[in-house]
């Protein structure tokens, strides 16, 4: 263990206000831009994208589009940019978002491309019949029982690679999203969870553990700018 892992804070559940199925829609859609506009400024679209562009790369030249199913979409900003990131490469992407309610699915269907609403720890898609399955920011809100539920089943739906990206739990990124969220005009409830969150979020070594617990498969795990961590590998 390093210094900078020593000195992370414990990992704790803590409450995440929005997490409750009964919250309110317009609050939750509202909060999901918020979290689209961290995505973007703190770094949680590029960790993502930073694990599909091989991806992306070995698929230059195909005929065929691949596909991209993002679990917990949220307003649908990382599948649009992955899409624009895929345009500029030559390679056909064609993404699909999956959200807890129809109304969440609907709100990010401008977006992702295409959306469905969905369980999560049972994915309403046949194995092995997606290329890609991201989820950025989703694992942390998941007790360890379903969140291995959510690795095995994104394990089992994609074909290619599954890419996991969350939050880099420490100090300095509670801190530093605190002070942000003022910044960028979040919503309460959305700086109460953002600090929730981080502080559920995962060191590279338990995020590998999770997955080689969950699916057999040993991950490429790296950190990542803005306090991220990700996790990819391709599917037993």
């Amino acid at each position: 263990m390093n210094i900078t892992d020593a000195l992370a804070p414990s990992r704790c559940r803590g409450i995440e206000l929005l997490d409750d199925p009964s919250s309110d829609t317009a609050l939750a859609t509202r909060s999901l831009q918020d979290v689209a506009r961290s995505n973007r400024w703190f770094g949680g679209a590029n960790a993502v994208i930073a694990e599909l562009v091989p991806v992306l790369a070995a698929a230059r030249g195909r005929s065929a589009p691949l596909t991209l199913l993002d679990v917990g979409t949220g307003a649908g900003d990382i599948p649009e940019l992955a899409r624009r990131i895929a345009d500029r490469g030559g390679v056909r992407l064609l993404t699909m978002g999956l959200e807890v309610t129809p109304a969440l699915a609907a709100a990010s269907r401008p977006r992702s491309g295409d959306a469905i609403a969905g369980d999560a720890l049972a994915l309403p898609f046949a194995d092995r019949s997606v290329d890609i399955v991201t989820c950025s920011q989703v694992l942390h809100h998941f007790e360890a029982a379903d969140g291995a539920r959510l690795l095995a089943e994104m394990n089992r739906v994609a074909r290619v690679r599954v890419i996991v990206a969350d939050i880099r739990r420490a100090w300095a990124a509670a801190a530093g999203l605190w002070v942000g969220s003022w910044a960028l005009g979040f919503h309460p409830v959305s700086r109460h969870d953002g600090v929730v969150s981080v502080l559920r979020g995962f060191r590279a070594a338990e995020l590998s553990a999770a997955v080689v617990a969950a699916t057999g498969c040993l991950p490429s795990v790296r950190n990542r700018r803005g306090f991220r961590v990700t996790a990819s590998w391709t599917p037993a």
